[in-house]
This record gives C-alpha cells, sequence and structure tokens, in this order.
C-alpha cells in the first residue's frame, strides 16, 4: 500500500468515526399566540394553522391564547395531526391565576420526546406553565436528556404600573430557578408584551445572578417598539385592522412582543446548542414596519402564501429557533423530503461540495453550513437551479453539516478534508 492510498484509508477511518462522535440532531421549536383560540370568528382556522406549520414542521410547538381543552383537541386533531398520529399535547389546566381563561401549552412530536410532568406557577394575571420534555435517545437510560420549557404570557400595555406588573410574574419564575439542576437546558417562551430591553422584567429575565441565567438568542438590546432599526424582529401586529377578527392589535408590525429565551448553557454546550442565526421572527422580511404582514410591499424570502396564512390566523407572528444535540434519536420518522438532497459527488470533498437537489423544492430550498461547535459558517441563497457547487477549499479539515432551511429536519453531513 503506498502513502496516497494509507492516507485516503486514514481519511475514511477518520470519518466514520466522525460520524459517531458527531452525531447531531437538529430540533424546530415555535412559539406562537394563536389568538383566542377557538373562538376568533376567522373560518377554517384549523386548516390555516396547518398550513403555517407545514412550511416550518416544529418538533417543539409552545402556544398561548388557548381558551378551551376543545380549543386543544382542535389543534392537536385537526392542525397538527391531520396527515397522521405525530404530535402530542400537555394536558389543558384552566387558568388559575386572575379571571383570564387563555392558557398556555407545548405540543411535541411524539417520536422525539416523552412528557415527563408539568407544573403550572400562578401569578397575579396568567399562569406560567412548565413542561419537561426528555428526549427519546438511544443513550436515555444512561444520559437521560430533559428540555425543561416555560410558556407565559405576561401583562399587556404601556405605563409603569403594567411594567411592575410582568416583573412580578417574570419574578415569580425566577423564584423557581433554584429548584431546578443548576445544569438544566431551561427555554422561557412567549408573549411577553416587552417595548425595551431596559423593562424591569426583561432585566429580571436575563439578571446574572439568578440560579440559572437565561440568555436572549438575538442579543438585541433597544427601543424596539416602532423601531426601523429592529423591524426584523417585531412580531405584532400583523394586521392594520382588528375589524372582522374579533379584537386583537392593529397597527401593523411595530412591536417584539414574542420571544424563545434560553439558558446560557445552550449556547455553549454540544449537548443542547442553539443554532446560531436560527431564530427569526417567522413570517417578517425584514420591511413591513408598520404595515400588515400580507401586503405586496413586504415580500422576501417568506412567501406570499404564508403571510397570508400569517394574516388571517393571529395578530402575531410565530417566533422559529432551531437547537442541535449530540444525541441520537431513537427513531425518526422517514421524511417524505428525506431523498430530496443530495451529494453527487459524495459527501467527502477537498475544494467543491456540490449539492442537487430535487425539481420540487428548487424554487424554495435554501442552505446554511455549520461546523461541529454549532457555529454558522455560510448562508447559501436559494437560485432557482437544481445544482449548487458551494466553495469550501477555505474551511479547515474536519466535519461540517447542511442544514436545509424550511424544508426537513434532516442534517446532512460532509467532510472537508
Amino acid at each position: 500500500m503506498n502513502l496516497i492510498q494509507l492516507k485516503n484509508l486514514l481519511i475514511v477511518f477518520c470519518f466514520l468515526i466522525f460520524q459517531g462522535a458527531f452525531s447531531q440532531e437538529v430540533i424546530k421549536t415555535m412559539f406562537y399566540n394563536v389568538f383566542n383560540y377557538p373562538s376568533a370568528p376567522t373560518p377554517n382556522r384549523a386548516q390555516i394553522l396547518s398550513d403555517i406549520i407545514a412550511f416550518y414542521d416544529p418538533d417543539i410547538f409552545m402556544v398561548c391564547e388557548i381558551e378551551t381543552e376543545e380549543g386543544a383537541d382542535d389543534i392537536l386533531n385537526n392542525a397538527l395531526n391531520n396527515t397522521g398520529n405525530i404530535y402530542e399535547r400537555s394536558p389543558f389546566v384552566a387558568n388559575q391565576s386572575g379571571i383570564s381563561e387563555l392558557q398556555q401549552m407545548v405540543f411535541f412530536k411524539a417520536s422525539k420526546f416523552f412528557l415527563e410532568t408539568t407544573d403550572v406557577i400562578v401569578t397575579t394575571i396568567r399562569d406560567i406553565n412548565r413542561f419537561q420534555l426528555k428526549l427519546l435517545t438511544d443513550d436515555q437510560q444512561n444520559n437521560p436528556v430533559f428540555l425543561d420549557l416555560y410558556v407565559a404570557h405576561l401583562k399587556s400595555s404601556t405605563g409603569s404600573a403594567n411594567q411592575q406588573l410582568r416583573l412580578q410574574m417574570v419574578s415569580e419564575f425566577t423564584a423557581t430557578l433554584p429548584n431546578l439542576d443548576p445544569n438544566s437546558y431551561v427555554i422561557f417562551s412567549g408573549d411577553l408584551n416587552l417595548y425595551t430591553s431596559s423593562e424591569p422584567a426583561y432585566q429580571e429575565l436575563l439578571n446574572p445572578n439568578n440560579a440559572i441565567t437565561m440568555a436572549d438568542p438575538l442579543d438585541a438590546p433597544g427601543s424596539w417598539h416602532d423601531n426601523p432599526n429592529f423591524a426584523y424582529l417585531h412580531s405584532q401586529s400583523t394586521r392594520l385592522s382588528n375589524v372582522g377578527f374579533g379584537g386583537g392589535a392593529g397597527g401593523g408590525l411595530d412591536d417584539r412582543f414574542d420571544y424563545i429565551l434560553v439558558s446560557e448553557n445552550m449556547l455553549q454546550n454540544p449537548e443542547m446548542l442553539y443554532l446560531q442565526d436560527t431564530y427569526k421572527s417567522f413570517g417578517n422580511n425584514d420591511n413591513c414596519l408598520n404595515n400588515r404582514i400580507d401586503s405586496p410591499d413586504c415580500d422576501g424570502f417568506y412567501s406570499q402564501a404564508l403571510r397570508d396564512r400569517l394574516y388571517l390566523m393571529s395578530d402575531h407572528l410565530p417566533i422559529v429557533m432551531q437547537l442541535q444535540t449530540n444525541q441520537t434519536f431513537l427513531s425518526t420518522p422517514d421524511f417524505t423530503n428525506s431523498n430530496l438532497i443530495q451529494f453527487p459527488s459524495g459527501n467527502v470533498a477537498t475544494n467543491y461540495l456540490n449539492i442537487q437537489v430535487d425539481n420540487r423544492i428548487q424554487k424554495e430550498i435554501a442552505f446554511d453550513i455549520y461546523n461541529v461547535f454549532g457555529q454558522k459558517i455560510t448562508s447559501i441563497k436559494n437560485n432557482n437551479t437544481l445544482q449548487y457547487k458551494v466553495d469550501i477549499s477555505s474551511y479547515a479539515s474536519g466535519m461540517y453539516y447542511l442544514i436545509p432551511n424550511q424544508i426537513s429536519n434532516k442534517t446532512y453531513k460532509f467532510l472537508k478534508k
């Protein structure tokens, strides 16, 4: 065996080792204020929500403004499981705080998670709900991994009195953090009704003196309300007027009210890692300040078809974010698009990585490339073609992950020699 053959054999051997050592699974999360579900008068809301879900395909779907158990079942059966038994839900528990009938819940893919426990944090306005999910991994007996999800709906409106009520609510949450393992992976999501990063409630959520320090993945402090510099993160209102919708907000997109916060360990721990630049106000093309989300003037990456449905569904936009874990799920159902992306020249490359896509997705597909540390290396925009040739000559040698945007949960591995 000559030196070249030996070198190639070592590369293949290392690649096989890396495949096991750096196995990665992507977890897609979404938070959505579904606005007075199911009583808001827009017809066919379950189908509208189903269409929105299909655009992103979340593994974890956190919601607020569920009114009844019947509403929860309608979402589960007719919006999420209308094509098969994919999702399960948390129990519906009537609000124990104040007089509000609105409640928070979580829906999750049963192939990936088990609902371990639920709790309610009682506040002066509305409950804050905790849901602990256990990842169904092949090593769950020896190394169980849990996600502690908190879903909230804080007091609305401006003014110092409402700011103090929001602070009181989140203080009830942070007071429970000492009860968790300090290494817990924690998500705090919800309609937080915050106008600036200087608000006491926001400062309390990110207080480094808390038992578990939380972080805002966007890291975009400032005064968010009606500020064009923050147009990309606004999530309310999708509408100029609430006439015909049974209430809600109008005035167009001008507020960052909806959030997914993570514990700081999720910014660096490969066991449960936030993927950089995956936090988005879903449907916001960064050109819709004070406009309705379905306006043709708000065109861009997010399609007109999606934005039409977002307009009809709620006065809020969903917030989405992706996580990555180095654990392997026990089983992943076959995804209909799993073979729509291929490496025609193989997944070991030196200077160029060739990617081939099926014609059914050629107008929609885009990619991000990450290294093994969860850092995004580059983004590949859609150019309406079946073939992509990516220059990776400047990449350091090692394993990388190609993640399609909005198409599937599948992660495609390749090795840079």
